[in-house]
């Protein structure tokens, strides 16, 4: 039987070691889930990002003079579709959500917290997106922001989404998440598709994800190329979001 553990951990994120934060890992732990607290600072976040299932942010007035973190953990969330609960009173939470959109929000727990429900909510969240329940994860590697950005909104309701603008940033992103299929754009300045799927390849730890090119070319020697490289599909970029969100359904189906 799977538990919590293998589901990720929670990191929580504070600007100071309260009393409550300290209290959450305890429960946390006596609920089996994996926990890690750190300060509110980009640097101990980047440093403890890998296997990230869920963020829980205490909001403070000093976290509110630190846009820099917060702008981070917008990213970071956004990024790699990770959940986010905030903690704190509803000034505070009204001022962080002017960096951090509330449609990037989970959930937000006004102070004073039932720590019971709290530790029941985090239970929850992680049995209904990570393990064997889990959404799967789709990167998008597009440097269109637009493009990705569209692609990103057709999709999030049905998977995890993560954007990387090149492929550098597909790599980074990688190597410190799970994905089930990458939608690799063709078409790319300085690495191209081609090019990201070779790097990909290469790797142990990447080398098995599939990818589905997508291309704005629909011609014989464009078709004949992309498919020369054995991608599972290729996707014209015409495509439209139902007939996008079918080939996806029709991909994971098969894979069963």
């Amino acid at each position: 039987m799977e538990s919590n553990t293998d589901k990720g951990k929670v990191l929580i994120v504070s600007v100071a070691e309260s009393f409550l934060a300290k209290s959450l890992i305890t429960r946390l732990k006596d609920a089996g889930v994996r926990s890690e607290l750190i300060r509110a600072q980009i640097r101990e976040i980047e440093e403890h990002a890998a296997d990230v299932a869920l963020i829980i942010l205490f909001l403070s007035e000093e976290l509110e003079e630190m846009p820099e973190t917060l702008i981070y953990l917008k990213d970071m969330v956004q990024e790699a579709d990770q959940g986010l609960l905030l903690i704190g009173d509803e000034e505070q939470y009204e001022t962080v959500i002017k960096s951090i959109p509330e449609q990037l929000v989970t959930e937000w727990f006004k102070r004073p917290i039932e720590i019971d429900q709290l530790v029941k909510r985090v239970s929850v969240y992680l049995d209904e997106n990570t393990g064997e329940k889990r959404k799967k994860t789709v990167l998008i590697v597009d440097d269109d922001i637009t493009y990705m950005r569209t692609v990103y909104e057709w999709l999030r309701g049905s998977y995890h989404v993560g954007m990387a603008a090149n492929g550098v940033q597909a790599i980074s992103y990688l190597t410190k998440n799970k994905a089930d299929l990458v939608l690799l754009d063709y078409e790319m300045p300085i690495a191209n598709g081609p090019q990201v799927l070779s790097m990909l390849r290469s790797d142990t730890e990447t080398g098995q994800i599939p990818v589905m090119f997508l291309t704005g070319h629909g011609d014989r020697e464009s078709v004949l190329s992309v498919v020369g490289l054995s991608p599972v599909d290729y996707l014209l970029k015409t495509i439209d979001r139902e007939t996008l969100l079918k080939k996806l359904r029709d991909f994971f189906a098969a894979r069963h």
